[in-house]
């Protein structure tokens, strides 16, 4: 058996190549923006690519390769099922709907006239947000229809960059009076600086136009609970709302305890995790009024380092807690080694 890994520094790369120095697994680096990445894992069982949401070459091209190596009778991580709708709220509300999951009440338009009619005969605030973009970019409360009016013109003219710098800005300020050091202090000058500057990954990145993507506002949620699934296991963290503010992602404060997480939450997200059939699969909840839960969106990814690692410890798929620390990149590491193991059989 021998793996191919894009490496990527910071991603989950640093730590599945980590665990196959460990472990003694054959794999080799393959670089997957190549021309002649198809000839370079022709000798290798399987693929791994942690690609980026912020990535414009990788939204190109990185869901094709997917399943062409799938096609191929390779295995991939992340396969086609765990990353079709990665960073695409459009894509999730309809694989949810479809699902029948309880998510967040999200309404989608095409037209400039059917969004000006909803948004006539509906209440406020309301949630807008872009199809894509993570930590609570491009994310905003629309708390009047004449907000949301100009929105939806906006929607339908110029559109809105894929990357909001002055809310990216926003973010490290946030950072700074959070943290109160240097790294922040560094990032805050570093967003100042990209206020005027455009990075090579903006002058790439398409326009978000032609559709307005709006979403019901449930009041009275200090916190939402991120719970990501890996297999047969599950771990969770409760991230707290920003001082302020309605947004919990992106927030950094966060809690860790057992106690804070229903069971049934746990139940719910392996349960979906089963029907969508996926290899990693992170879900945020909120809750409405009544404390009913509603998935907000899922995704595939999550950072590694610190604020996943400080876990103290993980569910089974029989919600039994087992304690200790991990790295759940190592748990991704097994399930796809046994993957290509059982279809070798």
């Amino acid at each position: 058996m021998k793996l191919a890994i894009h490496k990527r520094p910071g991603s989950f790369s640093d730590r599945w190549i980590e665990y196959c120095k460990l472990h003694s697994i054959d794999y080799k680096l393959v670089n997957c923006y190549a021309d002649d990445i198809i000839e370079q894992v022709k000798d290798c069982d399987g693929l791994m690519w942690h690609w980026h949401h912020a990535d414009p070459k990788a939204i190109l091209f990185a869901r094709q390769l997917t399943l062409s190596l799938e096609k191929s009778g390779k295995k991939v991580f992340p396969n086609s099922d765990t990353s079709w709708h990665f960073d695409d709220k459009v894509g999730q509300k309809y694989l949810l709907e479809a699902m029948e999951a309880p998510i967040v009440k999200s309404h989608v338009f095409y037209s400039k006239k059917d969004a000006v009619s909803w948004v006539s005969n509906t209440s406020f605030p309301i949630v807008f947000k872009l199809r894509g973009g993570a930590g609570s970019i491009n994310v905003r409360l629309v708390k009047s229809k004449a907000q949301a009016d100009r929105l939806i013109r906006r929607s339908f003219s110029r559109g809105f960059p894929a990357i909001d710098r002055y809310s990216m800005f926003k973010d490290r300020l946030y950072h700074l009076k959070r943290d109160r050091d240097l790294a922040a202090l560094f990032g805050v000058c570093k967003g100042f600086a990209r206020l005027f500057v455009k990075t090579s990954i903006e002058k790439e990145s398409h326009r978000e136009k032609g559709y307005v993507y709006f979403q019901e506002f449930l009041p009275k949620n200090d916190f939402d609970t991120r719970v990501i699934i890996i297999g047969e296991r599950a771990f969770a963290v409760r991230r707290y709302v920003r001082t302020g503010d309605f947004r919990a992602s992106g927030s950094g404060v966060k809690g860790y305890e057992r106690e804070l997480f229903d069971l049934e939450l746990i139940r719910e997200s392996f349960d979906l995790s089963k029907k969508l059939n996926t290899q990693s699969l992170a879900l945020d909840f909120i809750y409405d009024t009544e404390g009913e839960m509603y998935i907000v969106e899922i995704s595939y990814g999550f950072v590694t380092g610190p604020f996943y690692d400080d876990c103290p410890g993980h569910w089974n798929s029989d919600l039994e807690w087992i304690p200790g620390n991990f790295k759940a990149q190592y748990f991704m590491m097994e399930d796809f080694i046994t993957s290509i193991k059982q279809a070798s059989h």
